[in-house]
């Protein structure tokens, strides 16, 4: 499975903050917002990963994370120039995915809960048709909404919804067969000019292949579109990392704990950043017994 990050827009919901730096690289309480993202594919074990953004800031991006060899990874980069919505990073990152299956996740969502990985780990295994992940909320109507039988699989999919009939929201991850980049190539764009990436679930959902997984209790999706959210999604982790003396979306200690990297590289990595709790922090949990 290759992975792709869109790390696009132009944040226009939290300016002034985004006038001189893209969304995605704004501060999550001691993080770049990307890392919450990238930390998701790397717990689905995609180390193939695709970072899509608008031209001006794919250079920063490069010089946040690199090549990605040093997390075991494999990073490349693409531009959009403009937004042209969620399903246009398909048809950009067509040569990536090439013949595999595919993860798309969206740069500014962040997720956390217990048994993630290997939830994610499971349903990446061998993707057939589409997976989304749905997660409970008291307002549905402001989303897409699933509807979804006992067996998992998707009966219905509307987009903000004035009646729902379930209080599933469709997240901003998203794993696709490798039909994917066919079915894209022949959307039709919105009213807005924007590919959808709706249409591209109601064709897997038209076509009888997809399903949706609840992310129920204990879960947290956090969506970082608005100050507040942004503020809120900060103090979460803050208050969890502080309660648990854990660190959510380490992206060095992922890639130590999955195998990626030796526990003498990851401590090195650490070592780099010594003057920072998240730089001891790698540094502790990597020291020899």
């Amino acid at each position: 499975m290759k992975g792709i990050i869109l790390a696009g827009g132009h944040g226009t919901r939290l300016h002034p903050l985004t006038l001189g730096v893209s969304k995605q690289l704004l501060p999550v309480y001691d993080k770049p917002m990307i890392y919450y993202p990238l930390s998701v594919l790397m717990l689905a074990r995609v180390t193939e990963i695709q970072i899509i953004s608008a031209p001006h800031d794919l250079r920063s991006f490069q010089r946040l994370l690199g090549d990605g060899s040093s997390l075991g990874l494999s990073l490349s980069y693409a531009e959009q120039d403009e937004p042209r919505g969620l399903a246009d990073a398909l048809l950009i990152g067509a040569d990536h995915i090439g013949d595999d299956s595919v993860a798309l996740v969206l740069g500014d969502n962040i997720f956390h809960g217990p048994g993630f990985g290997a939830l994610l780990e499971r349903h990446a295994g061998d993707v057939e048709g589409c997976v989304l992940f749905g997660y409970p909320v008291r307002n549905p109507e402001d989303y897409g909404v699933g509807e979804v039988d006992a067996e998992g699989r998707l009966l219905s999919l509307v987009e903000k919804p004035a009646r729902p009939r379930s209080n599933l929201a469709v997240t901003g991850l998203y794993f696709y067969d490798n039909d994917v980049v066919d079915i894209a190539k022949n959307l039709r764009p919105s009213e807005r000019g924007e590919l959808e990436i709706t249409d591209v679930n109601r064709t897997y959902l038209d076509r009888g292949r997809a399903t949706l997984v609840s992310l129920g209790r204990g879960f947290a999706w956090l969506d970082t579109g608005t100050h507040d959210a942004l503020t809120e999604a900060g103090q979460y982790v803050r208050i969890l990392e502080h309660r648990q003396a854990v660190r959510i979306a380490c992206v060095e200690e992922i890639a130590w704990r999955m195998g990626f990297i030796s526990r003498e590289e990851c401590h090195r990595l650490g070592s780099d950043m010594a003057k920072t709790a998240y730089g001891r922090y790698i540094m502790d949990i990597t020291a020899a017994d």
